[in-house]
């Protein structure tokens, strides 16, 4: 029995060392096979392809993005001017961007756009239509900003820029700026004019030009908005204006209901050549201009930017386009890239900063 119970032990041990050892040789030839140049440079490429394909994938899928549109956010209520821009864009730039909706989110002046596109995915699909509300009145003039207008942004490009209208009533016997200014200071403090609201690019215009002229006491008239400035300087209820140059306001400047004794842009607009500019009034300085861009979160990819502004440029090149923009009192911005866009926002916070300043507009 003590045989029986040795031999009954001794032979499967004896068997597994001899399977043990022929395991180790099998390992060995196929790990010496595996460490062969040619296994290897297939193990290599295979892998390499398997990741290739992967993020090939993905850039497909990012790039169709079907289920994602690329919005472009305007900071006003629909029916404005900057809708105007934005819907006729939006469908000429989808050919190359794909899916694209105009979503409006209007609030404190367009900041609560602005903020939420700044903090948004910097990945080319959120864009903001933005403006001098959002990029230079409303972060000068914020007791906390809630963004950077340089920092936090990448700009694609401004679209467009218009200029403002210095208006009287008709019944003002005033032909020129010159007119108006010497009308002006024969009546000091008996004169107001009317803005689109406290801290308005037309607000600040008028403001510049009070200065430029040595005219402090022609009184402020803020209202909500352009629309009922428009209809007060109409009805004869206050007798200047300083509003937003459109055509409208050209309609109603050639029906004799209003006249517009210059622009503030550089030169002469285009829908409106009869118009002089305030700079040939002598008055330099006397320039003064919405304007409106696209902007990205400030992490964006410049590959992303510059697809974003390929579109932009495509779309702007189409003469539809150009001449809706021109019946609104827009011009195209020679300010059309990145980094010129950049410079135009730098250099027109500097510009208005000290004005800003000045009528206690800006904190601190």
């Amino acid at each position: 029995m003590r045989r029986q119970t040795r031999g009954s032990t001794a032979g499967p041990v004896a068997r597994v060392g001899v399977c043990d050892r022929s395991v180790r040789r099998r390992v060995a030839l196929v790990l010496s096979a595996l460490a062969s140049p040619w296994v290897v440079r297939c193990a290599t490429s295979a892998v390499l392809g398997v990741a290739l394909f992967a993020t090939a994938g993905a850039l497909l899928a990012q790039a169709a993005s079907p289920d994602r549109p690329v919005r472009i956010i305007v900071p006003f209520p629909p029916g404005g001017i900057n809708d105007t821009i934005a819907r006729p864009l939006a469908e000429r730039m989808r050919s190359l961007l794909g899916n694209i909706v105009v979503e409006n989110r209007a609030g404190a002046g367009g900041m609560i756009a602005a903020t939420a596109v700044a903090r948004a995915e910097p990945d080319g699909h959120t864009i903001l239509l933005g403006s001098a509300a959002t990029h230079l009145v409303g972060p000068l003039t914020a007791t906390a900003p809630t963004y950077d207008p340089v920092k936090d942004f990448r700009p694609v490009a401004i679209v467009a820029v218009s200029g403002l209208a210095i208006c009287v009533h008709p019944s003002l016997p005033v032909k020129t700026l010159q007119d108006f200014v010497a009308f002006a200071r024969a009546r000091p403090n008996q004169l107001s004019y009317a803005s689109a609201g406290t801290g308005s690019a037309t607000h600040l215009a008028a403001e510049l030009f009070k200065s430029l002229v040595r005219l402090p006491s022609i009184a402020h008239v803020p209202y909500r908005g352009g629309a009922p400035a428009l209809a007060d300087l109409l009805g004869g209820h206050v007798p200047v204006g300083v509003l937003n140059i459109s055509s409208q306001l050209i309609e109603n400047h050639r029906t004799g209901k209003i006249r517009i004794l210059a622009v503030t842009t550089a030169t002469r607009v285009t829908s409106a050549p009869e118009i002089p500019a305030a700079r040939e009034s002598g008055l330099p300085a006397m320039v003064a201009l919405n304007f409106a861009g696209l902007f990205v979160p400030a992490a964006t990819p410049a590959a992303t930017v510059d697809r974003i502004a390929a579109a932009l440029r495509a779309a702007l090149a189409d003469p539809v386009m150009q001449k809706l923009l021109a019946s609104s009192g827009l011009e195209l911005s020679a300010d059309d890239t990145p980094d010129k866009a950049r410079r135009f926002i730098e250099q027109e916070i500097t510009r208005w900063s000290p004005l800003i300043r000045s009528l206690g507009l800006q904190p601190g």
